[in-house]
């Protein structure tokens, strides 16, 4: 059969000493990393990658890869134990693993978190060997209008799925769109809202915005209350999970895994999303449900098997289109034609060793990753076991050190610090940052995208309305807005998303 194999071509390839090594490197180096508060896998991909130069392709793939599922199996450690999320896909997991870190369960929820991410992995695994094919087949019919009309409804499907108020997250969303505008026009070369500042021609850097918002602002805001980190970490205890909570967390589990494998297919969907969607979900059909907000497993084990499922399956865009889902797909892609391949649909014809192998090496990474980080949490929670006023000035060394690394600007520190205080402003106003980030990663390429679509019809708008799929897209997005003006549904989301 042809599943079986790809699988084993896969395996051949990534269970070689070599590549075994440089995924184990990955893995560590990333969850090293991204424990640190203010580093996730987009900051640690960009300050590792020139380590790969000297390797050769599919060993250099497979470590980033392994930094990659490191770094969020880091972020996800650092959003349970010091509320810190690594990226926006974490956010969702710090609302009740760090409650139930706050509760002595701590370690239950870090085991919680790898075990969940690694059947996530397991089960995407085999989905994309056996759907790989069909699905770039899939992926493929979507031209330019359809990419748009999906980002479209990604977007409001954020709104629907933020916090608070729907017009905070309206103008969440808006902002992020708008700073995604900043830098040079790709079509006539003319800056846009750059100020003559010549750091910002080519842009914002999305780790700048992400660091700033959520590591910056989050040490703003705990200086304010006075809170402290060493009286919770001292209540970690145990590093497994209850035979209850094995019972509570397969359903979320499996339900996380189902939609994060759908929304991590397409570009635009992924696991941002998947986590903020699934986190939903449980808290609406969850028999559990009122345990939400002071610690529930459930919200810890969707989030967290979405989040990886929607991450590992962002690579078939990626791989077989050249089409990035997020900001660590990106610096993959760049990864890729530094090492002299081209992305896109000949990957998986031309080159099926380094397609299967990469794949393959998903679930040893994940493999290791729970082997390594079960019995090293002890480790990570000496590094972030100190007391907070220790603590907050080494997570700004990081957050320092991240950014500068990007292109070696002192400038974008200070961004960093700017976006620091909108986080605080934005904290204050109850705004949830993580729609801003959202529009901020889609916004240029629904543009790309848009004008495209009306570039192939001569300025007919027309177009996104008479392509099916892009129709049905936008037919969604629009029930969505329509559904949150009813009011017994805007006070069920209310309820959905009470923190407290």
């Amino acid at each position: 059969m042809d599943i079986l194999s790809n699988l084993w071509l896969g395996l051949s390839v990534a269970a070689t000493p070599l590549n075994l090594w440089w995924c184990l490197v990955g893995c560590f180096l990333g969850t090293a990393i991204g424990v640190l508060p203010g580093l996730g896998p987009a900051a640690t991909i960009a300050m590792l990658l020139p380590a790969t130069f000297g390797l050769p392709p599919v060993s250099s793939l497979i470590m980033l890869a392994g930094i990659f599922y490191g770094a969020q199996y880091g972020g996800s450690t650092t959003a349970i134990l010091v509320n810190l999320p690594g990226e926006t896909s974490s956010v969702v997991t710090a609302l009740e693993g760090h409650r139930m870190a706050r509760r002595g369960k701590a370690g239950r929820a870090l085991a919680v978190a790898a075990i969940a991410s690694f059947f996530a992995g397991t089960v995407c695994t085999f989905l994309i060997a056996l759907f790989a094919p069909p699905l770039a087949e899939v992926a493929i019919k979507f031209g330019p209008a359809e990419y748009f009309s999906l980002m479209v409804l990604g977007l409001v499907a954020s709104i629907v799925l933020a916090h608070g108020s729907i017009l905070h997250a309206f103008g969440m969303v808006f902002l992020g769109l708008l700073l995604g505008l900043v830098g040079t026009d790709v079509n006539s070369g003319t800056q846009r809202f750059s100020f003559g500042i010549s750091e910002l021609a080519d842009g914002i850097n999305f780790v700048i915005v992400a660091m700033g918002m959520f590591g910056i602002g989050e040490i703003i805001a705990n200086l304010e209350s006075g809170d402290t980190r060493d009286v919770m970490v001292k209540k970690v205890t145990g590093l497994w999970p209850t035979r209850e909570d094995f019972r509570r967390m397969i359903a979320p589990t499996l339900r996380g895994t189902a939609l994060g494998s759908i929304l991590g297919i397409l570009p635009g969907g992924g696991a941002a999303l998947a986590s903020f969607g699934a986190y939903a979900l449980e808290k609406k059909i969850s028999k559990y449900r009122h345990e939400f907000g002071t610690g529930a497993v459930e919200g810890v084990a969707a989030p967290e098997s979405a989040n990886n499922a929607g991450a590992q399956m962002s690579f078939i865009p990626m791989l077989t289109l050249g089409i990035p889902a997020n900001p660590v797909m990106a610096l993959m892609i760049g990864a890729m034609v530094i090492q002299g391949i081209q992305p896109g649909p000949s990957v998986l014809t031309d080159q099926p060793a380094l397609f299967w192998g990469v794949i393959a090496s998903m679930w040893i990474g994940n493999l290791m990753l729970v082997v390594l980080n079960l019995p090293l949490i002890g480790i990570w929670v000496k590094m972030i076991s100190v007391p907070y006023h220790l603590l907050y000035p080494m997570i700004l060394v990081f957050c320092a050190i991240g950014v500068y690394s990007l292109s070696n600007a002192a400038f974008d520190v200070y961004l960093m610090v700017l976006f620091g205080g909108l986080g605080y402003v934005f904290k204050k106003l109850d705004c949830e940052p993580a729609p801003m980030l959202l529009g901020f990663i889609l916004g240029p390429m629904m543009e790309e995208f848009l004008r495209r679509a009306l570039l192939l019809s001569k300025g007919d708008p027309g177009v996104l309305v008479t392509q099916p799929i892009s129709a049905v897209l936008l037919v969604l997005a629009f029930c969505l807005l329509l559904l949150v003006l009813v009011p017994s549904f805007g006070r069920t989301r209310e309820q959905a998303f009470e923190e407290g």
